[in-house]
C-alpha cells in the first residue's frame, strides 16, 4: 500500500462525509437555524460567554480536542497492521466521532452552554446527572494529568521545545488584545501577527538550543516543569477566555494544521510505501504494545482520532459559550472532528512507513522486543542522524517523531536535516497536547462551580471571582499533584476505557434529546454508534480485568475499572429508562425555540 493512496482516500471520504452526512444532520436532524439566539449572544459577559468568529472558534475547538490521542493512538495501533486502524479512523470519524461532537455541542448550545452533567440532569433525571458529573470530573483529572506528563516529558531539559511553547503565550496575549481592544474583530490582522511571530520562534529554535550559555534559564528540570504546567493551566482557567486561551489555541492551530499539511505534501512528493503489513500476527492478541486482540482494543487504542468522550467535555465546556450562530455547530463540531481524523491518518502513516522491526524496537520494552526475535534494520542509522537514543522508547511519541523525520528527510536537499525534523516533531507534539490541557482545566473549573454551586449557590455564579479562583485552584491542584508525584502513571490505562465509556454515554444522552425533540426516526444516528461502543468498551474493560489486571495482581486498577464501569452503568440504565418513557409519549408541545417536542425541559 502506498501512503499517497491513503491520503487521497481519506481526504475524499472526509469531504463527502462533511458535504452529505454532516449537512444532513445539520438540516434534517438538528434543524440548525441562525435565527435562534445562542448563549454567547444572550448571556454575553466578556469572560466566558463571548460571541466569536467561527474560524477563530474552530481553531480553539480543534486545538482543544486534538491532544495526544490522534497522534499517539494510531501509532500504538499500528501493532495490529495498518488496515484495522485505517478502517476505524475513516468509518468511526464520519459515522461516530463527528456525530458525537456535533450533537453534544448542539445540546449544550440549547442548554445555555452548560455541561454534560447538567444536560443529563435535564434530559434524563437529576440522579443520572449527578453520577455523570462525578464520572466526568474523574475522567478529566485522569486525562489532564496524563496529558500534562506527556508535555513535561517532551519539554523538560529541552531548550528548543520550552522556548517555542513558552513563546506562544505572550504572542497569544498580543493577539487577544489586538482582536478584543486595539482592533476589535480584526481576525485577519491578528492572524498575520501571530503567524509571523510564531514562524520567527520556530526558525530561531535551533539557535536557542545551540546557545545554552545565553538561554540556559530555559533548561528546566522535570520537577520545576511539573509545577509550571499546572501554573499555566490555572492562568488559562481564570483569565478572560479572549485574552489567553482562545488566541493561543487559535495560534496553535496554524502550527498543527500547517505541520500536518506539510507532512501530507511530503508524502505526495516522496510517495513512501507502507512497510507494515495490513494485518500482523498480533490481531489475535499477545502483542508487545497492546496486549489484547484487535477487537475490541482497536476501538480503545485509537480514541481521539475516531471517537472520544473527552471531546464532550470541550463541546459542553468552552466552545458552546462562544458559538455566535447556531449553524456554526456544523463547521466547528463536525468539521474539527474530521480534521482531527486526518491528523490520525498522518500519524498512522508515519508509523507504518517504518520497517516493522524498527517500529517494534522503538515502541516495545527491551524484554518484549527480544522475545520477538527481530533485528533492527534502519534504526542505527536513524539514531545517528537524529543524534538520539531511540531504542525502547514506548508511548508512541518517539516513533511518531522518527516517522515524520523519516518522511521529511527523504525530500531532496533535506536529508541532512533529520535531527532538525526530529526535534521539531517533538516540539510539535508538546504544542499539540498542551492546548488540550488549558481548555480542559477551564472545563474542570466549570464542573466544580456547578457541583459546589448546588451546596453554596454563590459558586454557581460564573462571574464571581472568588469562586473562579477557588475552583480553578482546587481543580488545577488536583491534577497538578498527580503530575508532580507521577502517581498517574499507574492508573493511566484506565483513561482508554473511561474515555470511550464517556463517548458511549454522550451518544446515548444525545439520543435521548433527539427522542424528546420528536426526531425518533433519526435517533439511530446517535443510538447505533452509542450502543455499539457501549458493548465494545465493556468488553474491553472486562478483558483487562480478567486477563491483565488480576493475573498481574494489579488489584487497584481492577477495582477502579469496575468502579468506572458501574458509574457509567447507572447512567446508561437511567438513559434507557428515559427512552422507554419518551417512546411511549405521543403528546407534543412547542419549546422556547419554537420546535415541536415531547416535553419541555425546565432549565
Amino acid at each position: 500500500m502506498n501512503a499517497l493512496t491513503v491520503v487521497f482516500a481519506a481526504l475524499c471520504i472526509f469531504a463527502i462525509g462533511y458535504r452529505f452526512y454532516g449537512l444532513f444532520i445539520a438540516n434534517k436532524v438538528l434543524n440548525l437555524n441562525d435565527a435562534r439566539v445562542t448563549p454567547a449572544v444572550k448571556y454575553a459577559d466578556g469572560h466566558d460567554y463571548v460571541d466569536t468568529n467561527k474560524y477563530v472558534l474552530f481553531g480553539h475547538h480543534f486545538a482543544a480536542i486534538a491532544a495526544a490521542g490522534p497522534l499517539l493512538g494510531p501509532v500504538l495501533a499500528a501493532q495490529f497492521g495498518y488496515m484495522p486502524g485505517l478502517l476505524w479512523i475513516l468509518i468511526g470519524c464520519v459515522l461516530a466521532g463527528g456525530v458525537h461532537d456535533m450533537v453534544v455541542l448542539f445540546a449544550s448550545v440549547r442548554h445555555r452552554g452548560q455541561s454534560l452533567a447538567y444536560i443529563a440532569s435535564q434530559e434524563i433525571d437529576k440522579t443520572t446527572g449527578s453520577i455523570a458529573a462525578w464520572a466526568v470530573l474523574a475522567i478529566l483529572l485522569l486525562t489532564l494529568a496524563g496529558l500534562s506528563i506527556a508535555v513535561v516529558n517532551a519539554m523538560h531539559n529541552s531548550l528548543w521545545s520550552t522556548y517555542t511553547v513558552a513563546a506562544t503565550i505572550p504572542i497569544a496575549i498580543i493577539m487577544g488584545l489586538y482582536m478584543q481592544i486595539w482592533r476589535k474583530g480584526d481576525v485577519l490582522g491578528a492572524s498575520i501577527i501571530g503567524v509571523v511571530l510564531l514562524a520567527l520562534c520556530i526558525l530561531t529554535g535551533p539557535y536557542v538550543a545551540a546557545h545554552p550559555e545565553t538561554f540556559g534559564w530555559l533548561d528546566i528540570d522535570k520537577k520545576p516543569m511539573s509545577i509550571l504546567i499546572p501554573v499555566y493551566g490555572f492562568a488559562a482557567s481564570v483569565l478572560p477566555v479572549w485574552m489567553l486561551l482562545l488566541p493561543r489555541d487559535y495560534l496553535s492551530t496554524f502550527l498543527k494544521i500547517g505541520t500536518i499539511g506539510a507532512l501530507a505534501l511530503g508524502i505526495m512528493f516522496v510517495m513512501p510505501d507502507f512497510n507494515m503489513p495490513a494485518f500482523t500476527e498480533f490481531t489475535k492478541g499477545g502483542g508487545p504494545i497492546v496486549g489484547g486482540p484487535v477487537i475490541p482494543f482497536i476501538f480503545i487504542t485509537i480514541a481521539c482520532g475516531a471517537l472520544s468522550g473527552f471531546h464532550a467535555t470541550i463541546g459542553t465546556g468552552t466552545t458552546p459559550k462562544m458559538i455566535g450562530k447556531e449553524r456554526d455547530v456544523l463547521f466547528v463540531g463536525y468539521g474539527a472532528m474530521l480534521v482531527e481524523g486526518f491528523v490520525a491518518i498522518m500519524a498512522l502513516i508515519a508509523a507504518c512507513v517504518l520497517v516493522p522491526a524498527d517500529y517494534f524496537a522503538i515502541n516495545a520494552p527491551a524484554d518484549k522486543f527480544a522475545a520477538l526475535g527481530m533485528s533492527v534494520v534502519d534504526l542505527p542509522t536513524l539514531e545517528k542522524e537524529v543524534a538520539e537514543n531511540l531504542m525502547h522508547r514506548p508511548g508512541g511519541s518517539v516513533s511518531l517523531a522518527v516517522g515524520m523525520a523519516h518522511i521529511f528527510g527523504q525530500i531532496p536537499w533535506m536529508s541532512h536535516l533529520m535531527s532538525y525534523w526530529y526535534h521539531f516533531a517533538i516540539m510539535f507534539e508538546a504544542v499539540f497536547i498542551l492546548t488540550a490541557v488549558d481548555a480542559g482545566t477551564r472545563v474542570g473549573r466549570f464542573f466544580l462551580q456547578e457541583m459546589i454551586g448546588k451546596v453554596i449557590p454563590k459558586f454557581g455564579d460564573k462571574n464571581w471571582w472568588p469562586g473562579i479562583f477557588v475552583t480553578s485552584f482546587l481543580f488545577t491542584g488536583a491534577w497538578g499533584s498527580l503530575v508532580y508525584t507521577g502517581d498517574i502513571s499507574s492508573i493511566w490505562p484506565l483513561f482508554g476505557i473511561s474515555n470511550q465509556l464517556l463517548a458511549s454515554v454522550t451518544l446515548l444522552i444525545g439520543t435521548t434529546m433527539l427522542l424528546r425533540m420528536n426526531k425518533t426516526k433519526y435517533a439511530w444516528i446517535t443510538a447505533a454508534p452509542g450502543i455499539f461502543m457501549t458493548i465494545i468498551t465493556f468488553w474491553a474493560g472486562i478483558w483487562l480485568i480478567l486477563y491483565q489486571y488480576i493475573p498481574t495482581q494489579k488489584y487497584l486498577l481492577a477495582s477502579l475499572s469496575v468502579l468506572v464501569m458501574i458509574m457509567m452503568g447507572f447512567v446508561i440504565i437511567g438513559t434507557l429508562r428515559r427512552w422507554s418513557v419518551l417512546l411511549k409519549e405521543t403528546k407534543t408541545v412547542r419549546d422556547p425555540y419554537g420546535d415541536e417536542v415531547k416535553e419541555i425541559v425546565q432549565e
